[in-house]
């Protein structure tokens, strides 16, 4: 087994995202990041695409995912982005980090952090 990681970093979307009136109106910014472990033996010997976790199908799937969602609560949009990484049957472990930018006042962000792994 080669266990490799890929990171996806600073995915920049929009979405329906909090509990307040204001904020149901509106898209806002979310910024998600997203890292994944898998087994590459068989794409590094092969050095074939179809031999290894496609991150770009994975980020698809979670642009779609976000972009039609409406959640109330940051760790809901950060839990369904986490299952729509674990979808990919080659992911062994994954953490997902969603960032709701200039949420609270005097704070850059507000992010929630979810990690499964089977």
């Amino acid at each position: 087994m080669k266990l490799a990681t890929v990171t996806i970093k600073d995915l920049a979307l929009r979405c329906v995202i909090g509990l307040n009136d204001w904020e149901r109106r509106k898209k806002q910014d979310v910024m998600i990041n997203i890292e994944f472990e898998f087994d590459a033996a068989r794409a590094v010997a092969g050095d074939e695409g179809e031999l290894t976790v496609d991150y770009k199908t994975i980020t698809k799937r979670v642009i779609e995912g976000v972009e039609g969602s409406g959640f109330k609560l940051l760790e809901s949009l950060a839990s369904h982005v986490l299952e729509l990484v674990m979808e990919s049957p080659g992911v062994l472990r994954a953490t997902v980090e969603v960032d709701k930018p200039h949420s609270l006042r005097f704070a850059e962000s507000v992010s929630v952090r979810f990690s499964a792994g089977r």
